[in-house]
């Protein structure tokens, strides 16, 4: 079993900036498909950004493309999501994910392995 940690949220104004991290422990997931979630009250969980397991194609969601960066390193088994420029529908809760298919989906139930979510809110 891969077990995923998040952190990183917090409360931020407007046109800030986060970085989240997502630490992976457990079972060895090198060739994992590693992504982003996240979910606002009432609202379905999307994709927010993805990587497949060897960084050949990069997934960003047209609401963020542009102001966050996802990327990984091996080394210390953790993901990142930098967010710059966030707005207030930036607001959820944020999740790490990871998929043992080595290709990234915006499916979140073709997802094994899930973080417990971080929260972000975003301040006027």
């Amino acid at each position: 079993q891969v077990q995923l940690v998040e952190s990183g949220g917090g409360l931020v104004e407007a046109g800030g900036s986060l970085r989240l991290s997502c630490a992976a422990s457990g079972r060895t997931c090198s060739s994992c498909a590693m992504a982003w979630f996240r979910q606002a009250p009432g609202k379905q969980r999307e994709l927010v950004a993805g990587l497949n397991w060897d960084d050949s194609d990069i997934y960003y969601s047209a609401s963020v493309r542009g102001r966050f960066t996802i990327s990984r390193d091996n080394l210390k088994n953790t993901v990142y999501l930098q967010m710059n420029s966030l707005r207030l529908d930036d607001t959820a809760v944020y999740y790490c994910a990871a998929r043992d298919a080595g290709w990234t989906t915006t499916r979140s139930a073709s997802y094994n392995h899930w973080g417990q979510g971080t929260q972000v809110t975003v301040s006027s």
